[in-house]
């Protein structure tokens, strides 16, 4: 077991911007190469950042999910690639926490803190995100289970010793018909699988990304995970989770980019003055500032929803999921206009980090289901977040929960919530606690938000039963939620201090793409006039 104290977030922070594995130069050179990052994934090892992949009531280090959350995205402020190499463990095991046996969890979190590798195979060549119609199939044999089939891509698969699969159990073709396995490569009889071979990609060129075909591979009946047939509910349990936790590498992406922006736009002159004395660049480092500040807004209360309003993650975990790396791509995109060449070049500006990290992060909108399955998602709730809107329901002690932090227990989960989404829900109330002391721009910006709320609902309300696929207005109504969802979280944050530029820029970004009110761009200048790295 790994004997180092769990490191914090900031220390590690520390740690990795003098290590010389995390060098830019040497990340740099690992990308043009497409090299995996040994020696940064050993160095994460040593400092005990698996401890935090493990629950606490496990053995690890782990209470409130946004722990986690934060140790992947200060990860990735340095390097996307070692992050996602890395957390990728957290992805494997994930599923053993949420199916709830405590003594295979505490077995397989051991294992964890003491540096084993696990990977996730779920998707399949010919089905991707549909993971109902997956090929691979368990049958049960006298050892056992005979797994027969492949699965790709998968990040790690040939770098793990041990592997999470989910398999075809049954002929049954609805959701029953899948289990989940844990398979140890090497108790596996020689010849039944084999590693494919690693996919070059666009970014993270130096991460493990392959796949796994087994030919009569049996494991024996304990490699099981949870009830025969659980499968897809475990791992649709185990999404909510892992989809904040994704969510976490894009405020590690983005920070890195507004963090060389930034360096830039304060040292180089144009015109006699530094660039960020440019209005234009003023007012455009404030909105890339405020998409970056909605999406943490976002990121943090799902996390911290995983322990207090466990029963409603689908709800968050969907929207932070579809949200927050689509807003990031476009807040890198923005973070790319103001370096120009710079941008591209892989040599003049900060060992081209930037044109790394902008085609590194480009892949996790995919990660856990991409944007279209978060919101689908989304639509098979309608009914449900109609329901709780209408009758103002919301669980205050576990909205409270959320400011003060509440242990994550994965085995509470549930595949839908039943009451709503307190936060939306909390509209009104929110409304309220502003209206008494912000200023009057953001209590009109706010007012703005809940009748824009009380509009979507109807539509929702409206809108006909929609299957697997869903229309596209559908799809739009989703979109919609997602703001509204990202103002209440704003609103939630700061509402207690309502005069901060931070409120009245992030509500001025949300109203915009809520439409129907026209916000003053000056709150965006005014956020980066209150930088308090500008000074």
């Amino acid at each position: 077991m790994n004997a180092v104290t769990t490191i914090s977030p900031g220390l590690l922070d520390a740690a990795l911007a003098t290590a010389e594995a995390f060098r830019p130069d040497r990340v740099a050179e690992l990308d043009r190469t497409e090299t995996f990052p040994t020696d940064a994934v050993r160095l994460l090892d040593e400092l005990g950042v698996p401890d935090w992949y493990v629950p606490a009531r496990f053995g690890g280090a782990s209470t409130d999910h946004t722990q986690l959350v934060e140790v992947v995205r200060t990860i990735a402020r340095h390097d996307l690639t070692a992050a996602i190499a890395h957390a990728k463990t957290y992805l494997g095991a994930v599923c053993v926490w949420v199916a709830g046996d405590p003594e295979r969890a505490e077995r397989l979190g051991a294992r964890v803190r003491a540096g084993a590798v696990v990977s996730w195979a779920l998707t399949e060549r010919r089905h991707g995100s549909d993971l109902v119609a997956g090929e691979l199939t368990a049958t049960e044999c006298p050892d056992g289970y005979r797994l027969d089939g492949e699965k790709w891509p998968i990040n790690n698969a040939t770098r793990a010793g041990t592997v999470c699969v989910l398999a075809r159990t049954s002929t049954d073709a609805g959701a029953r018909g899948h289990s989940l396995f844990l398979v140890d490569k090497d108790r596996l009889a020689p010849g039944s699988y084999r590693t494919l071979p690693k996919a070059r990609t666009h970014g993270i060129r130096g991460a493990d990304i392959s796949g796994i075909a087994f030919d009569g591979a049996v494991v024996p009946a304990q490699a099981l995970v949870g009830r025969p047939g659980a499968g897809l509910e475990i791992v649709l349990k185990a999404l909510q989770l892992t989809r904040v936790m994704a969510a976490g590498l894009s405020l590690g992406a983005v920070d890195h980019a507004r963090e060389l922006t930034l360096r830039y736009v304060r040292e180089r002159e144009l015109y006699g003055r530094r660039l960020i004395e440019l209005p234009h660049v003023r007012r455009s480092f404030g909105e890339i500032s405020a998409a970056a500040l909605v999406a943490e807004s976002v990121v943090l209360f799902a996390g911290r929803a995983a322990g207090a309003l466990t029963g409603e993650m689908s709800v968050y975990s969907a929207v932070a999921k579809a949200l927050t790396p689509s807003l990031v791509d476009e807040a890198i995109a923005r973070c790319g206009e103001l370096l120009g060449a710079r941008a591209f070049l892989t040599t003049v500006y900060a060992d081209g980090a930037f044109q790394k990290l902008e085609r590194d992060h480009r892949i996790v909108g995919i990660f856990d289901g991409n944007t279209f399955v978060n919101r689908h998602s989304l639509i098979t709730q309608f009914p449900r977040l109609v329901a709780g809107w209408r009758q103002r329901v919301r669980d205050v002690a576990g909205l409270r929960g959320v400011e003060v932090g509440a242990p994550t227990d994965p085995s509470r989960l549930e595949l839908f919530s039943r009451a709503g989404c307190s936060l939306v829900q909390s509209l009104p109330f929110l409304l309220e606690q502003v209206r008494t002391s912000a200023p009057e721009s953001v209590v009109r910006l706010a007012a703005h938000v809940l009748d824009s709320a009380e509009r979507l609902h109807d539509e929702m309300a409206a809108l006909p039963p929609q299957g697997v696929t869903a229309g596209v207005e559908a799809f739009e109504l989703a979109r919609r939620y997602e703001w509204c969802l990202a103002a209440a979280a704003v609103l939630h944050r700061w509402s207690a201090e309502p005069a901060r530029p931070e409120l009245a820029a992030t509500l001025a970004l949300i109203v915009g793409r809520l439409g129907g009110l026209r916000p003053d761009p000056a709150a965006f200048d005014r956020l980066t006039d209150d930088l308090k790295e500008l000074s």
